[in-house]
């Protein structure tokens, strides 16, 4: 069951770590074959592995690692991957020394499979791993055997990834019959790809009837090109889930009749904790439903609407209902247009969120007046705001004051992100001038695509290097001189890891007499660029 494409009205040029390639995966257990054959301080502790052991614990190790970060990928707000492939490194770094401290295995014991791991975990069973599948009755027999178990504790189950049939769904339907009242968490993302329409309906219904009257925590329908019919085919399901703490339902061809019909069914979200509504083709209609959603979700902590273009009407309706949400701590409205209007409107809601940390707010057509109201709301809520995004919002430097109050006011930020505006190097030496006190946990900054020239481009750069952990200045995509540029790599001699790549510049452009404005730039990270990461894996004690 295809989804119709989506588009957006403009889509910013974006880095992307996740996933690995098979290449840079293989390159990777063979590192850590080494690792575990060669000597160390910790092989000479605990003895080092046979070249067999070591290959198959590294695999399995990779396999562990890569499945952990890309559940986590597939939750990151900012979605560039860079978070994964940490925990994919620290993952695999844990596990490695937990294999070198068994030590080496007698010739008769039999080395644990992902599969005999993840039972042993004993509360999720997951068959999300591997390539996406087709799936029918007979391998579902095999597939789905443990949760047959009559005493297993299975509370959480992860179907992705594997398209079920109609075969294979009637062999899950007595099973999660038999569980509904011991799960909490179910992940039925991507499970009825490329089946034709009627199939996939009916495959939809059986699960929903199976599940009926379960008490789930969490529940995940994304990626399913659902639609006003699929969500109705998971009405059953639907229907019975008053204590929902999480709810995604991303990239699920929602349209406003779909959307209504999230409303009409769902019974209570009083409970709710987490909303992630992403990549859907919602519009102002579909909006003010899910509006309706938001405004009984009191507690709900994070709210993911991005891609679902919204316009002013739908922005308005949106933003009015998080007044009510006083606990969040995470938005996400990315890649709508809510306009100048909405944009005040979000404001006024800003004014009652005091918890947040993360606001992500790109490419809502925003432009001067809308970002103004927000950034002076901001400045004086959101005291633990750790990452803050306004790219592509047509913000000049008469913005800049504002926003730079803002920027000062927020000591604990690590990653802010003003990229393709038109802040040129008055509102770029601004925003730097509100980074220099403090701001010691700033990690990444990006102003690329800015009209920035040198002047600003050297004053950004002098700024971020002083912070001790800072990783990351995009500034490419600007107006910076060959003499800037070289200034600017001067700076960073030392480390010159954390400028991001300027193969974008143009040196040449802009008008001559803005010769002295400043400007960040965006970086560009390729398969090289995540071997480099993965190269600096090291076995720790942590």
């Amino acid at each position: 069951m295809d989804a119709p494409p989506l588009t957006s009205q403009r889509r910013p040029f974006s880095v992307k770590l996740w996933p690995p390639s098979k290449n840079t995966r293989e390159t990777l257990v063979e590192r850590m074959m080494r690792n575990l054959t060669s000597e160390s301080i910790f092989t000479r502790k605990y003895g080092s592995l046979s070249p067999e052991e070591a290959e198959e614990n590294a695999k399995r190790i990779e396999d562990e690692a890569f499945m952990t970060a890309n559940q986590h990928y597939e939750k990151e707000p900012d979605g560039d991957g860079g978070s994964a492939v940490q925990l994919y490194a620290k993952e695999c770094s844990k596990l490695i020394l937990e294999v070198l401290k068994k030590g080496p295995k007698g010739k008769d014991e039999k080395l644990p499979t992902s599969d005999s791991a993840k039972a042993s975990r004993g509360t999720f069973f997951d068959i999300s791993k591997g390539q996406r599948a087709f799936i029918e009755a007979e391998e579902a027999e095999e597939l789905l055997r443990p949760l047959k178990d009559p005493e297993n504790s299975f509370t959480k189950i992860c179907f992705s990834n594997r398209s079920f049939g109609l075969g294979a769904a009637r062999v899950a339907e007595p099973i999660l019959i038999s569980l509904k009242h011991q799960l909490k968490d179910v992940d039925l993302s991507d499970f009825i790809a490329g089946r034709p329409e009627t199939e996939a309906l009916e495959v939809m219904s059986i699960f929903s009837a199976a599940l009926e009257g379960s008490v789930l925590n969490s529940l995940n329908l994304s990626d399913n090109a659902l639609g006003e019919k699929g969500v109705r085919a998971f009405g059953a399901l639907l229907k019975t889930q008053s204590q929902l703490e999480e709810l995604y339902l991303m990239n699920d061809g929602i349209s406003e009749e779909a959307a209504c019909a999230v409303c009409e069914l769902i019974p209570s979200t009083e409970k709710l904790r987490v909303l992630h509504f992403h990549n859907n083709m919602t519009g102002d209609e579909g909006a003010i439903a899910i509006a309706e959603v938001v405004k009984c979700s009191s507690l709900l902590e994070d709210f993911r609407c991005s891609s679902t273009r919204i316009g002013s009407d739908g922005g308005v309706a949106l933003s009015e209902a998080l007044e009510n949400c006083i606990h969040l701590t995470k938005l996400d409205l990315r890649d709508n247009m809510f306009g100048v209007e909405a944009g005040v409107s979000l404001s006024k809601a800003l004014s009652k969120h005091a918890n947040l940390t993360e606001v992500y707010l790109s490419y809502l057509n925003l432009e001067d007046e809308g970002a103004i109201a927000i950034a002076n709301i901001l400045k004086e809520t959101a005291l633990s705001l750790t990452v803050l995004e306004m790219a592509g919002n047509d913000i000049t430097a008469e913005a800049a004051p504002a926003l730079s109050a803002c920027i000062a006011a927020k000591s604990l930020l690590t990653k802010l992100n003003l990229a393709e505006n038109e802040l040129k190097d008055e509102g770029a030496i601004q925003i730097g001038k509100a980074l220099q006190k403090g701001h010691e946990q700033l990690t990444e900054v990006d102003l690329s695509t800015n009209s920035i020239r040198r002047a600003g481009a050297r004053f950004l750069a002098q700024v971020v290097v002083q912070k001790p952990g800072f990783k990351l200045l995009n500034i490419d995509g600007n107006f910076i001189s060959e003499d800037g540029i070289d200034e600017v790599k001067s700076v960073f001699k030392k480390s010159p890891e954390m400028l991001a790549s300027l193969d974008e510049n143009d040196p040449e452009g802009g008008d001559e007499d803005e010769e002295d404005e400043e400007g960040e730039g965006e970086g560009e990270a390729d398969e090289g660029e995540l071997e480099s990461k993965l190269k600096k894996l090291e076995v720790g004690e942590e």
